[in-house]
């Protein structure tokens, strides 16, 4: 099931992240090229932050999931490689944050918390497998379009396979952790305070 979220009016905060950009040397696209590419898409005071593709701009109103295609098809046309771009509004970033299942539990390192991000709403049958897998110590919760991992022992070595996951779930994601997720928000927010 799709989700098809409209912006409305002239101009809305969007928040993009890209999967696999800067990572083990594949996929390269330095952070000022990226912003240009975001400009000469008509997306308006694109931001970046750190290198793995986080991009906070305006975009005039129409449904996220051609917002996110068209980002990707601009950075193919530019890069040579065509990344999955997961698009979310300021007010849906709002929203990840408030529904944190982690949030009131004492002890949880921000750092060893993800937000994988689902390109889309997974299927009841898919989400139930995914939440039968095996993954202890991690602790894997599930909240609209995106999963919350917590790994209390580092993501180095993690037991739950991400690749497995997103197999299971037919869905394109990317993850980010809490503190990145946190930044991004504050980010979104202040570009919204901007007018």
């Amino acid at each position: 099931m799709e989700t098809c979220v409209i912006l409305r009016g002239t101009m809305s905060v969007i928040i993009s992240m890209l999967r696999g950009v800067n990572v083990g040397g594949h996929n390269k696209i330095k952070m000022d090229e990226l912003r240009a590419v975001y400009q000469s898409l008509g997306f308006r005071d694109a931001q970046t932050f750190i290198q793995s593709g986080n991009v906070v701009c305006r975009a005039d109103k129409r449904d996220l999931a051609a917002v996110g295609a068209r980002i990707e098809k601009g950075i193919e046309r530019n890069f040579g490689f065509r990344p999955s771009v997961i698009v979310r509004t300021a007010p849906e970033l709002r929203e990840v944050i408030v529904r944190n299942p982690f949030a009131k539990r004492s002890g949880i390192d921000a750092s060893r918390l993800l937000v994988a991000f689902l390109a889309s709403s997974p299927a009841a049958d898919a989400l139930d497998k995914v939440l039968k897998i095996k993954c202890a110590p991690q602790e894997l919760r599930v909240s609209g379009r995106e999963l919350f991992i917590y790994f209390p022992n580092g993501m180095a070595r993690p037991t739950l396979p991400m690749a497995t996951v997103e197999r299971t779930l037919k869905i394109a994601s990317t993850g980010r952790n809490w503190n990145t997720v946190r930044k991004l928000l504050e980010m979104a927010e202040e570009l919204e305070a901007a007018g």
